[in-house]
C-alpha cells in the first residue's frame, strides 16, 4: 500500500504554547494571551508544525495537503515545500477556538484520510468536538500543558507516525483520551482535570506520548517523596542556587526546607532560603547569570517528560547555561515503574539540547537511594 492519492488535513493553533516560557501555565483566553505578548512571548506552534511537515517531505508529491489560511497551516505548509489546498477563511492575528472548530468540520466534510493538528489540550478538545471519531488524527505537541494522549512524543515522531500510517505500515487505530484542565485553577496551583472524549490515533505506542497519570497520594508514596526530600536537602551545596521545578516531589523538598512553593511553577532557593517565586524564562536567565546553579526536576507521571511539558520556563537557554551535569532528577520508584520500562523523555524544542540531555541519568528515588534510568527524545 502506498500513500499516493491520500488527503491529509493540517490545523495549526498559532497561539498554542505562548504562555509557557513566560510562566503563565497556558494560553487560553484573550487576557492570558495579552499578558503573554506583553511579557515577550513568541509563538512556538508554527515552528513545531513545520518540523513535522519537513519530516513528511518524502510524501510531498504523493499526498494532497489541505489546510486553513495563513497562520493556521498554509504558511508552514508552503515553507515546507508543499502546495496546499487552502480552504476556509480566518481573521489573521485574531484566530480563536471557533476557527479550529470550523477547520475540523470542513476537513471532516472533505473526508481527509488523516488529520494533523498542532496545539495543546485546548486544541485537542476543539478537534474532538469538530471530528469526534470520524477520522484518524495525529497531534503535534505545541501547547504548555499536554495531558491528552492523542499527541506524538515530539514533532519529528509525529511525522514518522503519519508517514507510517499513510504508507500502510501502521493500520490499527486506537482511541486515546482527550483531557484538559481548568487553567484558572491551574494558575492557582490546583489541578482539575476532565476527560472530554476520545480521538482515533494510529496505534504505534513508541511514538505516542499517552495521557498524564494522576499523582499517587497514598501514605507509602508520601513517605517516598519525603525520603527523596531528606536526601536532596542533606546534599545541597552552600552557595549554589537551586531551581526547583513543578510537581509533588519538588513540593516535598520545599516543605522539608520550610518554604512556600509554586506547585505548578518554578522557584529558586539559595542557602536554604527562597530567593524567587514562580519564575519565567527571562527571570531565570537573569538569576543564573552570576550564580552557580542546579535544576531539581521530576518527570510527569505516566508520560515520563522531564523537560518540555508544563515547565517551558526551563527553556533550552536556561538548560544550556546550567548544564546537563547540573540537572538532578527526582522520582519515586512507583512513578518510574508506571512507565513500564519506557525511557524518560525530553522535548525542549532544541535538537542540540535534547541530544545533550539524552543518555543515562541517576534518579534520586529515596534517602541514599538512586536508580540509573535512560533519557531519550
Amino acid at each position: 500500500m502506498t500513500s499516493a492519492g491520500k488527503r491529509v488535513g493540517l490545523i495549526v493553533n498559532p497561539i498554542a504554547g505562548m504562555g509557557g516560557r513566560v510562566g503563565l501555565k497556558g494560553s487560553d483566553g484573550e487576557e492570558t494571551l495579552r499578558r503573554a505578548r506583553e511579557l515577550g512571548a513568541t509563538p512556538s506552534a508554527p515552528g513545531r508544525a513545520l518540523t513535522t511537515l519537513l519530516g513528511l517531505g518524502p510524501l510531498i508529491n504523493e499526498i494532497e495537503l489541505v489546510t486553513f489560511p495563513d497562520e493556521m497551516g498554509e504558511t508552514e505548509a508552503r515553507e515546507a515545500g508543499f502546495e496546499p489546498r487552502v480552504i476556509g477563511s480566518i481573521q489573521v492575528g485574531r484566530t480563536t477556538a471557533k476557527d479550529t472548530l470550523r477547520a475540523g468540520g470542513e476537513m471532516s466534510t472533505l473526508g481527509v484520510d488523516l488529520l494533523l493538528f498542532a496545539g495543546g489540550d485546548g486544541t485537542a478538545r476543539d478537534v474532538y468536538q469538530a471530528v469526534g471519531l470520524s477520522m484518524p488524527v495525529v497531534g503535534i505537541p505545541a501547547g504548555v500543558k499536554i495531558h491528552s494522549g492523542v499527541y506524538a512524543i515530539n514533532p519529528a515522531r509525529a511525522a514518522v507516525l503519519a508517514m507510517m500510517y499513510l504508507r500502510g505500515q501502521v493500520r490499527a487505530l486506537g482511541e486515546f483520551e482527550v483531557m484538559d484542565i481548568d487553567e484558572t485553577a491551574f494558575r492557582q496551583g490546583r489541578v482539575s482535570t476532565r476527560l472530554y472524549g476520545y480521538l482515533k490515533v494510529p496505534l504505534e505506542r513508541r511514538f505516542i506520548q499517552g495521557a498524564k497519570a494522576a499523582s499517587v497520594t497514598g501514605n507509602h508514596e508520601i513517605f517516598a517523596m519525603q525520603s527523596i526530600a531528606e536526601q536532596i536537602v542533606e546534599t545541597m551545596d552552600a552557595g549554589c542556587l537551586y531551581i526547583i521545578g513543578s510537581g509533588t516531589t519538588p513540593r516535598a523538598i520545599m516543605e522539608r526546607l520550610g518554604l512556600k512553593n509554586t506547585l505548578l511553577g518554578v522557584d529558586a532557593v539559595l542557602n536554604g532560603k527562597l530567593v524567587a517565586f514562580d519564575l519565567n524564562e527571562a527571570q531565570l536567565m537573569e538569576l543564573i547569570e552570576e550564580e552557580k546553579a542546579k535544576i531539581i526536576i521530576t518527570p510527569i507521571g505516566g508520560q515520563g517528560y522531564v523537560f518540555g511539558r508544563g515547565n517551558q520556563q526551563l527553556s533550552p537557554g536556561v538548560i544550556k547555561k546550567i548544564g546537563a551535569e547540573n540537572v538532578i532528577v527526582v522520582a519515586t520508584r512507583n512513578k518510574l515503574t508506571s512507565l513500564e520500562r519506557r525511557p524518560l523523555l525530553v522535548d525542549t524544542g532544541d535538537k542540540e539540547v535534547d541530544k545533550m540531555l539524552k543518555g543515562y541519568v541517576k534518579v534520586v528515588t529515596g534517602y541514599r537511594e538512586e536508580m540509573v534510568y535512560k533519557i531519550s527524545y
